[in-house]
């Protein structure tokens, strides 16, 4: 793949400004104490940092997703020998290049309003964490000359020089990981400034035993540790003065770190995926040849394929890090989930909603141009109904005192519905939330089996067995979250609800295992009409996409506003004009520009790939123009 000088010196101009920024920045952050706030002109602070922090979010979780099923795809073509992967892993990668100059370029401008709106507080966390950000940018040069060299490189890096080339796709998804990672302590840290007493350095150990000690006279050091396990929390800061009295280890460890690393190394996936496919979709609905349609086609299928991979464990991740919140602090946890957030959280039942409602459907539109297909047809109706409901349930909300009349609650008898409230507590949800993923996997399973006719002689058995396991793993989720009614709230947490998650995923486990060995040499009914998909099904993609975007934004929100009135919580207050939560209308009209100026963005990163794609078409036409004019001489 070739490239101009122009554009090369642009992308390498975008980056080495960033790492400039970064390398600068806790110094001059440490010099700019004189003042605590600044104003940024017209907008505020807040909605300056607010956009370019997502939008910078947005391309990093893109440019990080992408590699790791690009180098996965180049593999399987490597070892198939089937140049459509490694053709399809290539165009991965170009997306990512030029998403990546405006990704370090948004990281630019981001460091910059904070360093100038914000002195204080980035004075406070460079402290803290300035070695980490030194090794930020060691990363990040890494990371770009890598990318660079796995992309460029990719023609020349062919036959026997292939497998150093996936050795850079997997260092390429190392520094990536390594670079989430490391900038998800800044942000958990400002939410969680504590740790485990498991985990604690020992010196911040025994000054946390003094500072009890201290408070409490009649304590002694025996009784001060009554009570205390390794999960016990402990602050990182003196609670009297707020003075930083951890290692830098302490405070990248903090309570929300490993959760947030998990949650968002799964969303970037996800979201990567959806990101592709609606690429995919736009080239397939303007594509002039059956040959092109049928390319995209797959492609999209792909990318949904990878998108499905990274949802259904998603909300299993997004549980754990609710449970680390609510163990660092209740009153964080209520707030999220009963209170000030509780909304939030139904509109993101809702937009969950719509993604696994969308990739089914998707399944389902994708099996029409399967022959043989129409043998599942049959169940679709069941299925849907079952994840209707099942969505129906999740967005239950506990309370409807914020939408009702007074004459409503009076009706009602309070805030909590009569006989559709107690679909509103969390293990109606989790149980809902399984019932649904487990739906959205059987209908990737006859997707799979589609066009296929299994020539094992236990097939038959076979099954009986995966049908048996599908219906008593429902069963015993459905029967564990009755029982989560009648149950201590700690027992249910702590026991019940990571019951249903491990038998979900036993349950697709051993049917993905025995459904593999029954169709491994099955004979093919039908064949795949790659390019026959319906337009309808290509905007359900752009869809995915459009509510993956919204959804992450959202989320956003819920967690920065967590900290409510603080810059890091409980630590140091926000005292600034903005000092405040932003309500949920405002939130939602934040992320809607967002996701605009996030897709127009986006949408020229594609054009201008188009365009090149064209230039080089047309190109190649005059070229072999002239090589026939010369023949013909």
């Amino acid at each position: 793949m070739k490239i101009s000088k122009k554009r090369l010196y642009l992308i390498l101009g975008c980056v080495l400004v960033f790492y400039a920024v970064l390398a600068i920045a806790p110094a001059f952050a440490q010099d700019m104490t004189e003042a605590e706030y600044r104003p940024f002109p017209v907008i505020g602070s807040r909605t300056a940092a607010w956009i370019a922090a997502q939008l910078h979010l947005l391309f990093g979780s893109f440019i990080l997703g992408v590699p790791m099923f690009a180098v996965i795809i180049e593999f399987i073509g490597w070892k198939t020998k089937d140049e459509r992967y490694d053709r399809m892993a290539q165009e991965f990668i170009k997306l990512c290049m030029g998403a990546f100059s405006t990704t370090a370029l948004l990281g630019g401008v981001l460091v910059f309003i904070l360093i100038w709106c914000y002195p204080k507080v980035m004075s406070k966390l460079s402290g803290i964490f300035g070695p980490t950000m030194i090794f930020y940018v060691i990363l990040f040069f890494g990371e770009t000359f890598t990318l660079y060299l796995y992309s460029y490189g990719w023609d020349k890096m062919q036959g026997r020089h292939k497998g150093w080339h996936l050795f850079l796709g997997v260092l390429l998804n190392v520094w990536g990981t390594a670079i989430m990672f490391v900038s998800n302590s800044w942000l958990t840290y400002q939410t969680s400034p504590a740790t485990q007493h498991g985990v604690v350095s020992e010196g911040r150990r025994k000054s946390w035993i003094q500072e009890k000690l201290a408070a409490d006279p009649a304590l002694t050091p025996e009784t001060a540790m009554e009570g205390v396990t390794s999960h016990t929390m402990v602050p990182l800061h003196n609670e009297a003065t707020g003075e930083f009295m951890g290692t830098v280890w302490d405070a990248v460890n903090n309570f929300t770190w490993m959760p947030v690393n998990i949650h968002r190394l799964i969303g970037n996936i996800a979201f990567g995926g959806s990101i592709v496919a609606a690429y995919a979709a736009f080239r397939f609905l303007v594509a002039k040849t059956k040959e092109d349609k049928a390319h995209y086609d797959w492609m999209g299928y792909t990318g949904n394929f990878i998108a499905l991979c990274g949802l259904i464990p998603l909300p299993f991740a997004g549980y754990w890090l609710g449970r680390e919140i609510y163990m660092f602090n209740n009153t964080m946890g209520i707030n999220m989930m009963g209170s000030l957030f509780s909304w939030l959280f139904i509109i993101q039942a809702v937009m969950i909603g719509v993604l696994f409602i969308g990739a089914n459907y998707y399944l389902w539109s994708g099996m029409g141009r399967i022959d043989g297909a129409e043998i599942y047809a049959r169940y679709r109706p069941w299925m849907i109904i079952a994840i209707i409901v099942s969505v129906a349930i999740w967005m239950t909300p506990r309370t409807l005192s914020k939408i009702s009349t007074a004459s409503e609650l009076s009706a009602m008898g309070g805030a909590n519905h009569p006989h559709l409230g107690f679909f509103g507590l969390m293990t109606a949800k989790n149980t809902a939330v399984n019932i649904v993923i487990l739906t959205t996997f059987l209908s990737f399973l006859f997707y799979r089996r589609s066009g296929k006719t299994p020539t094992a002689s236990w097939r038959k058995v076979g099954n009986i067995t995966i049908s048996a396991i599908c219906f008593f793993g429902v069963v015993a989720i459905v029967v564990i979250g009755i029982v989560g009614f009648s149950v201590r709230t700690e027992f249910r947490v702590d026991v019940l609800t990571p019951w249903q998650v491990v038998i979900a995923l036993v349950v697709m486990f051993a049917v993905t295992v025995l459904d593999v060995f029954m169709y491994r040499r099955a004979q093919t009914s039908g064949t795949i009409k790659w390019g026959e998909m319906t337009d309808r099904s290509q905007y359900v993609l752009i869809l995915l996409a459009i509510t993956f975007t919204s959804l992450m934004g959202l989320m956003g929100y819920a967690r920065s506003g967590l900290r409510e009135q603080w810059h890091v919580f409980g630590v140091m207050p926000d005292t600034s004009p903005d000092a405040f939560t932003p309500p949920l209308s405002e939130a939602v009209n934040m992320v809607a520009i967002i996701m605009v100026v996030f897709f127009a963005l986006v949408g020229f990163i594609f054009w201008l790939g188009l365009w090149g794609e064209k230039k080089k078409q047309a190109s190649a036409a005059v070229a072999d123009a002239a090589v026939t004019a010369e023949g013909d001489d």
